[in-house]
């Protein structure tokens, strides 16, 4: 008797987020679809990738504006320093679904990320639409603008120190800073194309879009 194979759907719920980098002028953010059934943890890699963190430190998605209150969603690696407090209200984010914090258009959460230089993005449901997976593949960078900052720059008073010497030959610390993050950063600098790009071997890589590699349109 053949053996009936599953066909892959042809409709998946999909989060449309908009992820802002706060603290920041002039605003740099990115605006992309997730499938509903992601993992924090998931969706942890992908803010790293359209960002353009490298992931070298801890992070954690924070619930609630009241310390009283919030929750804290990290890697299960993330010991919390010990910190009896924060353990009691730390939650695994590979066993925990983005809807699940997300549940109604309008509602936010934070996603920090270095805790010493103190990256805070919200990130903002605006809508829930339904996308075709054997045409669109996701995740998926719909809109964006600027560069994020480079890795240990030392938040958003340091990058400002570091967009100054840059813009400045004449700054003492110029040629160093130059050097320093790699001799060609850009602060206006989003290229959608790669993003997706960057999205689609992440995907693959888990197993998914072996076929389906659609065109990139800029």
């Amino acid at each position: 008797m053949p053996v009936s194979r599953r066909l892959p759907p042809t409709e998946v719920t999909t989060l449309q987020l908009r992820i802002s980098l706060n603290d920041i002028e002039p605003p740099i953010w990115r605006r992309l679809w997730v499938e509903e059934s992601i993992t924090l943890g998931r969706l942890h890699e992908v803010l790293q990738i359209v960002m353009g963190w490298e992931n070298y430190h801890l992070h954690q998605f924070i619930t609630c504006a009241t310390h009283e209150e919030q929750i804290f969603y990290t890697s299960p690696l993330d010991d919390g320093f010990g910190e009896e407090e924060f353990i009691a209200r730390q939650r695994d984010e590979t066993l925990v679904k983005a809807r699940k914090i997300l549940r109604l258009v309008g509602d936010s959460v934070t996603y920090e990320y270095d805790l010493g230089d103190c990256w805070q993005h919200t990130l903002l449901l605006e809508r829930v639409v339904v996308v075709n997976p054997q045409e669109q593949w996701l995740p998926w960078v719909l809109d964006g603008r600027r560069s994020a900052p480079p890795e240990d720059v030392g938040g958003s008073g340091g990058y400002d120190d570091f967009l100054r010497a840059i813009a400045n030959p004449s700054h003492p610390d110029h040629r160093a800073l130059v050097e320093w993050s790699g001799g060609d950063f850009d602060p206006e600098r989003f290229d959608r194309r790669s993003l997706n790009n960057a999205l689609w071997w992440w995907a693959k890589a888990r197993g998914r879009h072996r076929r389906l590699r659609p065109d990139l349109p800029d």
